[in-house]
């Protein structure tokens, strides 16, 4: 049948060598499950289990006592293991006897001579006064080996003091080179002791002579006085005076030496009482010893003396050794006391309150200091957070710019402005508005919001690390690594700390909910619960923060996130950070977007009118700028940090930014039909900055005076079709780059609206345009009462056409300053109202007279085969109808003349019809 535990294994011993009574400490493993189990101990073959004292399986402290062997194991027996073995053995020192008499460079304790076992003083035997070089010549120590001599003479020793005493050892280690004349000197140095002891004792008979002869004659007179008598009445009264004599020798004897006795006995008791004051001086001077290290700080020291003094005198029954003990105790108890307050003192470093722990742990305090510590630790951490937002708060109402609270400064050093992060981002110009030299005092005027999160977050960093190391020093049970007698300290930390997990999960999970609530009801209130506004909240929000200062604060609480993981706290505490910063960036995205179309609302007060040689404005370019700038500074806040989600993952969001997407491309659609329809007079300049409304924008309004409504037309209309081409497209690809959902509905639904509104600019101009000419037609042809009834032989082409065409090649012109890639468009609708309008006044006429249908079709014709480049199915339509509605022509002579009429028409007009000749670049657009 096995055994329910393994042997006993000894793999360390410290020290590893010494005299006998060295204390030593074993360590190994399965040493016994309790003292009861350990039931036998012996080091070098000697039996030290009455002096060992368990402390847990792996470590036991006992005495060496006087082993038989120089060097051997370290065998432990246990009741559930057995017997063991050992990997280690411990060499045993013979220590060098030193006498009383003999001069030493080291004091000779009388402990030498104390029993520690059984209290009790071992008497000093008369040998060991014998002078230390009995021979009386000089010692001159050989260098034979001491295992030599002891394997040459087994069982005797060299000490002239022991039983087993061997002249001829002592000889040879002590006067191996000594000559032969010498030793025999040494032979009359004894004889002379031995007959000083002689003559000791017979000085002492001598001494004594006078008074043994008188004691002598007095007995010898009473002897021969009482033959003498020889009556019963001598003999009586003979008998009394000699008691009489005897009592008063005794009593004379008694008062001699009464004094003499007296001081010895009482030199006898004080010296007694001085060997006991010299004795345990250690115990009789340990509380004032105590209090003068507890004032010094060496709490150590006062931890090491009460230990000593609790193994020695903790369980005595002298009661003057328990008196002091007292005394002991009780100032130990305000060590712990002052030891547990200054645990509990904020704000303290990890390594003060280890320490202090270990101090508790080793003074065997009450209770669980390493939990209390973490409690209060934890109260201080939510306290400071909670100081720190009512400050802020305060002095944002006071309206005193607050940058650096004494109260806050934890570390003491003087924290340049959070502002410092935002060189690197996004600038805080409104567009271009701006100048360089005020960059530097908006740097230091950063939101009260963003200090108070930027101070906060790195409280919380710079305190956490402290709390979560001292939290996993007290669960691996590293608090105690440096004490005494604490492996059980270390087991029952363990245990603790394993039942209060969840615990401490809660103080953490509490933490990081207190931060990142009063982080919310700073930046976004709106997310709080109605219950936690008073608490978490009481910002004054005059306006809401910037994408800039909102993209800051992003990077802020996503480095303190990085610090926080790097202490390898469980992901599952940490996610409500990654939630509030998934609510900040999209809370950014939407701020920035809401800025960004107003900025672009703001690009109507900046058109120029400058018109470049594609006939287009800076406009588009500055509309298109104006969301990339918007899109790089969101650049930091949509990219994904490891363990951050998709700012689009949620279908709200993206519907949200999809639809301020096409708001920001609706309000520049907007921006350009106020710039083309709205008299310059009704631009709105109220809400301009400063910077928009400086000399140099009212300069360039004022120049925009010089720019008629037809030209303001023409122009959006350029720039309406290079923004379909080309800016829309382009936004859209920077919309994908950066991850955006939904971009094709983004631009379908721009795309829509710039029709719709290019359609309506087209509109408005061929009305302004159209019309005219249009309308000049019927007055032209009926001038002077003409009548297509009765009318002469054509002769030519009439003015009212020829003023006609006059118009439309102005109407050219003007389209082909601007832009030459609208003239085919411009032309194609304005020949369209002519040709049907022409139609329509034919299609009138009653009846035609022969000339009368010649000189109609001749200026249709002509018409037509001039502005044949821009001709339309429409305008070709209305041509064929208003040909169709005259005579056909009966004769060729009629032809003949048309043909002539018509060529003659096109000679003498041949330079102002230069501009209806087909060129490579003009294209029909419908």
């Amino acid at each position: 049948m096995s055994r329910a535990r393994q042997p006993p294994l000894v793999t360390g011993i410290s020290p590893n060598e010494g005299i006998s009574w060295t204390k030593v400490t074993i360590r190994g493993e399965n040493l016994g499950t309790g003292p009861t189990d350990l039931i036998g101990l012996t080091i070098c073959g000697h039996n030290c289990l009455l002096t060992a004292e368990w402390m847990s399986a792996s470590k036991i402290v006992c005495r060496v006592g006087q082993a038989k062997n120089d060097k051997g194991d370290i065998i432990v027996t246990t009741k559930s293991g057995g017997r063991g073995t050992s990997t280690v053995s411990f060499k045993l020192l013979k220590p060098e006897k030193i006498g009383i008499l003999d001069q030493s460079a080291v004091w000779v304790d009388e402990m030498n001579y104390y029993d520690m076992r059984t209290d009790r003083n071992k008497g000093i035997p008369p040998l060991s006064l014998r002078p230390a070089n009995p021979l009386g010549i000089e010692i001159d120590k050989g260098r034979f080996p001491q295992k030599d001599l002891e394997a040459l003479f087994p069982g005797m020793s060299a000490d002239f003091t022991s039983e087993n005493f061997s002249a001829a050892w002592y000889l040879i280690e002590n006067h191996s080179t000594t000559s032969f004349d010498q030793l025999k000197t040494a032979v009359v140095n004894l004889k002379k002791q031995a007959n000083k002891k002689n003559e000791g004792s017979l000085a002492y008979v001598k001494g004594g002579l006078s008074t043994f002869f008188e004691a002598q004659d007095a007995l010898s007179a009473i002897h021969q006085k009482l033959e003498a008598d020889g009556t019963e009445k001598v003999e009586g009264s003979m008998t009394q005076k000699l008691e009489n004599v005897l009592n008063r020798a005794s009593n004379t004897a008694d008062t001699l030496f009464q004094e003499v006795l007296g001081r010895k006995d009482k030199a006898d008791s004080t010296r007694n009482a001085l060997n006991v004051l010299q004795r345990f001086k250690f115990l009789f001077n340990l509380p004032l010893n105590i209090e003068r290290n507890i004032q010094k700080g060496d709490y150590d020291v006062v931890i090491n003396d009460y230990e000593k003094a609790k193994s020695l005198f903790g369980k005595t029954e002298v009661q003057v050794f328990k008196k002091y003990y007292a005394e002991v105790e009780t100032r130990i108890e305000d060590l712990r006391e002052l030891l547990l307050d200054k645990l509990l003192e904020t704000p303290s470093t990890l390594h003060d309150q280890k320490r202090y722990i270990r101090y508790l742990s080793d003074l065997h305090a009450p209770g669980d200091p390493a939990w209390q510590c973490i409690g209060a630790q934890h109260q201080w951490i939510l306290q400071l957070m909670h100081n720190c937002k009512e400050s802020y708060v305060k002095e944002q109402k006071g309206s005193n710019p607050l940058l650096h609270s004494p109260m806050l400064d934890l570390d003491g050093d003087v924290r340049p402005s959070p502002i410092g992060h935002l060189s690197q981002t996004a600038s805080l110009k409104r567009g271009s508005s701006f100048q360089a030299g005020r960059d530097d005092a908006w740097r230091y005027k950063a939101p009260q919001q963003v200090v108070f999160v930027e101070k906060l977050t790195k409280l919380v960093v710079s305190q956490l690390p402290n709390f979560w190391k001292l939290w996993i020093s007290y669960v691996n049970g590293s608090l105690f690594s440096e004490t005494a007698e604490k492996s059980g300290q270390m087991e029952r930390s363990k245990k603790n700390a394993r039942q209060r997990q969840n615990d401490f999960k809660k103080m953490i999970q509490e933490v990081m909910h207190s931060l990142v609530k009063l982080i919310r009801g700073a930046l976004l209130p709106f997310s709080l619960r109605e219950g936690e506004s008073r608490e978490y909240g009481g910002w004054e929000m005059k306006s809401e923060l910037s994408g800039q200062w909102l993209t800051h604060v992003v990077q802020t609480v996503r480095l303190s996130s990085e610090s926080l993981t790097a202490l390898e706290i469980p992901n599952d505490m940490l996610q409500i950070i990654q939630d509030l910063i998934l609510d900040l960036r999209v809370r950014c995205i939407m701020v920035t977007l809401q800025h960004t179309a107003e900025d672009i609302k703001r690009l109507a007060e900046k058109e120029d009118w400058v018109v470049d040689n594609e006939g287009l404005t800076s406009l588009p370019s500055q509309f298109e700028q104006c969301i990339i700038r918007s899109l790089q500074s969101l650049k930091t806040v949509l990219d994904c940090k490891p363990g951050e989600a998709s700012v689009f993952q949620q279908q709200r969001t993206q519907e949200d930014v999809c639809q301020l997407s096409i708001g920001i491309m609706q309000v520049f659609i907007d921006c350009v039909e106020q710039l083309s329809t709205k008299p310059d007079g009704d631009i709105d300049t109220a809400h301009l900055s400063v910077d928009v409304s400086s000399p140099d924008m009212f300069g360039s309004i004022h120049e925009d005076s010089s720019f008629s409504s037809e030209q303001r037309l023409l122009i959006a209309l350029s720039n309406c079709r290079y923004l379909e081409r080309h800016t829309f497209l382009n936004i859209a690809e920077h919309f994908e780059k950066h991850g955006f959902q939904g971009v094709e509905k983004i631009i379908q639904v721009s795309m829509e609206s710039l029709k719709e509104l290019d359609q309506r600019l087209f509109e408005m101009y061929i009305e302004f345009k159209a019309d005219p000419i249009v309308g000049s037609l019927e007055p032209g042809i009926y001038a002077g009462y003409f009548d297509w009834k009765d009318c002469l032989v054509p002769a030519g082409v009439r003015n009212y056409l020829k003023e006609a065409l006059v118009n439309i090649i102005a109407v050219h012109a003007e389209v082909f300053t601007v832009s030459k890639d609208l003239v085919p468009r411009v032309m194609s609708r304005v020949v369209e109202a002519v040709s049907e309008e022409l139609s329509r006044l034919m299609q009138c006429v009653s009846s035609f007279s022969k000339n009368g249908a010649l000189q109609a079709r001749l200026e249709i014709c002509a018409l037509r085969d001039t502005v044949a480049i821009y001709l339309t199915p429409e305008s070709k339509s209305s041509f064929k109808q208003a040909l169709e509605a005259l005579p056909q022509l009966s004769s060729g002579t009629d032809k003949k003349l048309l043909e002539e009429l018509l060529n003659k028409f096109k000679s003498s007009m041949h330079l102002q019809l230069t501009c209806f000749q087909a060129s490579s670049s003009a294209t029909m657009k419908t």
